[in-house]
């Protein structure tokens, strides 16, 4: 039985970890101990689809912010030039 609970807990971190929410976490786990594979995995592809949403979401602000310093850092040397 300890075996089985080290499991739950190793899933539940690693849950917490992947920052599922409460809810998610409740489900997968859930899942988990009723043997419902395949609906656990798809709930993860969800959770994995929506963090890297936000990934490209970020990199796609970073690459704005790259811009600007870019094109601010290239006025200043033409300014600095003349």
């Amino acid at each position: 039985m300890a075996e089985a609970l080290d499991i739950q807990g190793i899933l539940y971190q690693n849950l917490m970890d992947a920052g599922c929410g409460r809810e998610t976490v409740q489900q997968c786990i859930a899942l988990s101990q009723n043997g419902k594979t395949s609906e656990l995995l798809r709930l993860l592809a969800g959770h994995r689809k929506a963090l890297l949403d936000a990934v490209h979401r970020n990199q796609k602000q970073i690459d704005c912010l790259d811009y600007l310093v870019y094109q601010t850092e290239k006025e200043q040397r033409q300014e600095e030039s003349q």
